[in-house]
């Protein structure tokens, strides 16, 4: 292993174990690496990987230390790998996006709250009966997180969120050739909050099912 690699793990463990916490001030540089059995070198180079995902916090003059390691927060490193996705994979975030939004979509229907429900309801209003397609496509990423979040998951909310980008294009560009794709996305959304409203689970989960599966059928044929 190389000694990066040992130093990421070895920090790593001190985390997993409990020995270091959320919010909890890593030991000194030469503490540390002596502690650990590590080069001060490795060392550094492991806390600067650590840093880059989210794992700890390098504070120039005050020290480095472990995040909240929240999972919006580590989702963020998800989210960053997502954007190098090649075009021909696009079909493969739709299919996971399958997987879990009508999941989420079906646990908001008993967590949701009214002031969320007309919330929704009032950003629907906004965009009218005919908006651009970049202003539908905007809409559609607000409509569904927040309905994501109101499932009351956090990692679940946070690993859609990082998924939606490379699915933002192909909604863009089905709006721009698909006659009917505002009109469709606009009943699709109907019918999702209408089942919200209802707390109907299994019919807001099967709403969410179709909304991507549509994209998803869409874009099949077309490649």
């Amino acid at each position: 292993m190389a000694v990066t690699d040992e130093a990421i793990e070895k920090i790593k463990d001190m985390i997993v174990s409990g020995a270091l916490r959320p919010g909890d001030r890593l030991p000194k540089e030469s503490e540390l690496a002596a502690g650990l059995g590590l080069s001060r070198n490795s060392l550094r180079e492991a806390v600067r990987a650590l840093s880059l995902i989210r794992i700890l916090d390098v504070r120039q003059g005050d020290g480095t230390y472990v995040t909240s390691l929240d999972p919006q927060l580590l989702l963020e490193a998800v989210s960053f790998v997502v954007d190098f996705h090649r075009d021909d994979t696009v079909l493969e975030f739709l299919a996971v996006r399958r997987i879990l939004e009508p999941a989420a979509t079906a646990m908001a229907a008993s967590r949701i709250s009214e002031r969320e429900l007309d919330a929704l309801d009032a950003q629907m209003a906004a965009l009218g009966g005919e908006p651009s397609v970049e202003e539908l496509v905007a809409g559609d990423l607000e409509f569904h997180r927040g309905i994501v979040g109101a499932a009351g998951n956090s990692v679940l909310c946070s690993l859609l969120d990082s998924l939606s980008g490379p699915t933002t294009r192909a909604r863009v560009w089905r709006g721009l050739t698909q006659e009917d794709a505002v009109s469709r996305t606009l009943h699709e959304h109907r019918a999702i909050l209408g089942a919200l409203r209802d707390r109907d689970a299994e019919a807001a989960r099967s709403w969410a099912t179709v909304h991507i599966a549509s994209v998803e059928q869409w874009l099949r044929s077309t490649l």
